[in-house]
């Protein structure tokens, strides 16, 4: 009894303008074991998931002055919250209200009158699936990955840290960078469905700008990219091929010429700064160079003389 008292429950935040709705939901998950949380509009759960994040949504589709569709799209406009699953309930039933539910961002439909055995179902179900998907990131983040998701309407799924921090340093800020992401993803994406080779997006900023590289479909709303800098892809490859490096060992040393301390790089590449101190010592004995001028004045001449 005491492990169940002491483990953490789930949190559901239930939207809905029915206090009806509202008092049987909330009565049958909090029995189930869930923590439940209630909005009884979409500004209200706007709110709410400002200041606590639910582990699932259970939205209801028709409220008025913002209707569940709108508010799930501002949830996942908001990178945050936006892997927050979002389960749609409504009395609507036409394929075209299915179909507003999920480009809007949701991952299920359940129409009312609602039966809880089957919502719990589903529940479960996206629980796990968001669990897994967000021990990927975690994993992804903590490898140091320029790695980010993005939706066939160019917004922005979730990206990782390392892609933050790389969006900041070259577009001024990370939401200026997010914006021009999505404007740039957003245009790719429909050339994409003509000319199938596309395969990149350069997008104009500081230190040469940055080149989002498709990795592919991780869903059939998520892309996922790799972020570099622009003229990073074909540097980093002339470095590591001339001077006989690893990929890592590469990377290390072309933001040594662009001048970047070891407490720059080790966050730019999501690497401690003694794991920045190992690559540089094997890069300096594959250079025959002693110190870290000298191996910036090498690399420089490789990359201005190509």
């Amino acid at each position: 009894m005491a492990s169940e008292a002491t483990s953490p429950r789930d949190i559901v935040l239930i939207v809905d303008d029915s206090p009806q709705t509202l008092g049987f939901l909330t009565d049958a998950l909090e029995q189930s074991g869930f923590s439940v949380l209630i909005a009884t509009s979409g500004h209200a759960a706007l709110n709410v998931v400002q200041r606590i994040t639910p582990d699932i949504v259970l939205m209801d589709a028709v409220m008025p002055e913002m209707d569940g569709f709108e508010t799930c799209t501002r949830i996942k406009s908001t990178a945050s919250i936006a892997q927050v699953p979002v389960i749609f309930m409504t009395g609507l039933s036409e394929t075209e209200h299915i179909v507003h539910a999920l480009e809007s961002g949701g991952v299920d439909y359940l129409t009312k009158p609602i039966n809880i055995d089957e919502l719990r179902a589903r529940i479960k179900v996206h629980l796990a699936n968001a669990r897994a998907a967000q021990n990927a990131r975690v994993a992804l983040d903590a490898a140091g990955r320029h790695l980010l998701a993005i939706g066939k309407d160019g917004r922005l799924r979730w990206s990782t840290p390392q892609a933050n921090h790389l969006i900041e340093i070259t577009m001024g800020s990370t939401e200026e960078g997010h914006r021009a992401l999505a404007a740039h993803v957003a245009e790719w994406i429909a050339q994409r469905q003509v000319h199938n080779d596309k395969s990149a997006v350069v997008i104009p900023g500081g230190q040469g700008g940055l080149q989002l590289s498709f990795l592919g479909a991780l869903n059939s709303d998520e892309h996922l990219f790799r972020l570099t800098l622009a003229n990073q892809a074909s540097d980093d490859e002339l470095l590591r091929q001339h001077f006989g490096l690893t990929g890592r060992e590469a990377e290390v040393l072309l933001w040594i010429a662009k001048g970047k301390s070891n407490r720059d790089i080790g966050e730019i590449l999501g690497l401690s700064a003694r794991t920045v101190n190992k690559h540089l010592e094997q890069v300096y004995v594959k250079m025959g160079v002693e110190n870290r001028a000298t191996a910036a004045v090498k690399a420089a001449h490789i990359l201005h003389s190509n």
